[in-house]
């Protein structure tokens, strides 16, 4: 009995270490609207987005649900050339 116990222990100490090293860390993200700014005329006009813009439009993914609550942001976030440059970039508009 006491056998299966450290047996139960040590597989459950295996299982918590390796959780910890191959999950990767969430990275902390600063939410701010200017970091989209390379993104400003991709999603104002028909121009094709920049490296740049879809670098930061990835950097700021768990951040756009808060914009497209924003009534100030929305209008920018939800617009069909904002998804013309999410479909550019290859980076899925979440579902908020």
């Amino acid at each position: 009995m006491v056998m299966m116990k450290a047996t139960w222990v040590s597989v459950f100490a295996l299982a918590a270490v390796l959780l910890v090293v191959l999950l990767p860390a969430a990275e902390s993200v600063t939410c701010s609207p200017m970091q989209l700014s390379p993104c400003a005329a991709a999603i104002t006009s028909s121009s094709p987005p920049s490296a740049l813009c879809c670098a930061r439009l990835k950097e700021q993914k768990p951040c756009l649900c808060g914009y497209m609550r924003n009534p100030s942001l929305r209008r920018f976030v939800s617009t069909p050339n904002a998804r013309k440059v999410s479909n550019h970039c290859r980076l899925a508009i979440p579902r908020c």
